[in-house]
């Protein structure tokens, strides 16, 4: 089910993850050749892709939310 982007955080390691309208959480890693996402580089690409719909395999499988966003705006986003 697809689910739009509405704000980002970074994970223990600092890869990013997409937090979506549903609640649930996504990593989205630019790691070429593998992974081609490089809207994820720089916060102005970030902030473009607000709103940009995801695969949400969670919702597809009933996944409870995956709870609230990082608290810290200023590394979050």
């Amino acid at each position: 089910m697809d689910r739009a982007i509405i704000g980002f955080h970074r994970d223990e390691v600092g890869d990013w993850v997409a937090e979506l309208e549903c609640g649930h959480f996504q990593h989205v890693r630019h790691n070429p050749p593998w992974m081609e996402r490089p809207w994820v580089v720089t916060t102005q690409r970030r902030q473009q892709a607000i709103g940009r719909r995801l695969a949400c395999r969670k919702c597809d499988e009933g996944a409870p939310r995956d709870g609230p966003a990082p608290e810290n705006p200023s590394e979050s986003r």
